[in-house]
């Protein structure tokens, strides 16, 4: 197999700007999240990382790295690293020199977002294959023949898992248990492969706050860049200043939640359609479900996953996880 780029899914905007349609007519307006991320909102999301309300991706960084010899024993060396969500590669390249990887697939909704990451990382670990595959791992995950299937490795970190529903998240959960076989039904054979996984805990509710409405705005610009996104891909009439930033947790259902709130009364009009919106009123964004230990290796377990392994941070505020299918 050469090293290579396949792009397994292509844009069909009908079906977009149908879906965008739907979920802004909805009695309670919303968009999924992948729309936050244009070019710009990819940018804006890289600064509000570096925040330092935002303590997901130095704390997750921080186990990697203090842990990484722990991981990589429970992982095992020479698996087939699929990192789904890949964008610019930076985790798993982190993770390489412990983890030693036969091949390193990462998957990402467009390859092109791919090809400058893979191509400095082939010449920094000429040893390991790689093949960037362009997907919408969120629908599917039936990958091409190139990946091998020996050993297969799902890396997840991010809590990217949290965007979903507890409902949708175990039964991508249960996709992936299918995917780490091979998708032709053979069994899970061993200790090693499986799925490492970040996951955001509870913590207190004021740092869960600031960490999604920071001082400076960061995370509000990225949250209102959507509406620039809107008027692009469907065609709609948004006027950013008409909007605001929400964001906050939400305790009854565990999840921080994302809303651009309406500062007045307006009509948003896009080809084929109209909405009007009153003053306060709100389109729902994006959903961030935090967990506890306990709560989610439940929801592993009942994925068809057994938990190897747990490493946590000194205060408790994230979790790294490596779990394999479980026998039977």
């Amino acid at each position: 197999m050469h090293d290579g780029f396949i792009q397994l899914d292509t844009q069909n905007d009908d079906l977009i700007r149908a879906e965008l349609h739907d979920g802004l007519r909805a009695a309670n307006a919303h968009t999924s999240p992948k729309y936050l991320y244009d070019a710009l909102g990819s940018k804006l999301f890289e600064a509000i990382c570096e925040l330092p309300e935002y303590y997901p991706t130095r704390t997750e960084a921080a186990i990697f790295a203090d842990f990484g010899d722990e991981i990589a024993a429970s992982v095992g060396s020479g698996t087939t690293l699929i990192d789904l969500g890949a964008g610019n590669c930076a985790k798993a390249a982190k993770l390489f020199p412990a983890l030693r990887p036969a091949q390193y697939v990462p998957v990402d909704i467009s390859v092109d977002f791919l090809r400058d990451a893979v191509a400095s990382l082939r010449q920094r670990f000429p040893e390991i294959k790689m093949l960037g595959v362009g997907m919408d791992f969120s629908a599917s995950l039936t990958l091409p023949d190139a990946v091998a299937r020996h050993r297969r490795l799902f890396f997840y970190p991010g809590s990217s898992l949290g965007n979903y529903t507890p409902d949708e998240a175990l039964a991508y959960l249960q996709r992936i248990r299918i995917a780490i076989d091979g998708d032709d039904g053979a069994s899970f054979s061993g200790g090693e492969g499986g799925l490492l996984i970040g996951v955001d805990l509870i913590k207190d509710h004021a740092l869960l706050d600031a960490a999604y409405d920071d001082a400076l705005g960061v995370t509000a610009a990225f949250n209102l860049n959507m509406l620039r996104h809107l008027n692009a891909v469907l065609g709609a009439d948004f006027n950013v200043r008409d909007w605001q930033h929400r964001g906050f947790f939400n305790a009854g259902e565990s999840r921080i939640e994302m809303h651009l709130e309406a500062r007045r009364a307006v009509t948003v009009t896009w080809p084929g359609s109209e909405r009007r919106f009153d003053a306060g009123e709100r389109i729902h964004t994006e959903n961030s479900y935090k967990y506890t230990q306990q709560a989610f290796t439940s929801l592993l377990e009942r994925a068809g996953f057994s938990v190897r392994h747990v490493w946590t941070d000194p205060q408790q505020w994230f979790m790294v996880c490596h779990a394999c299918p479980s026998a039977g």
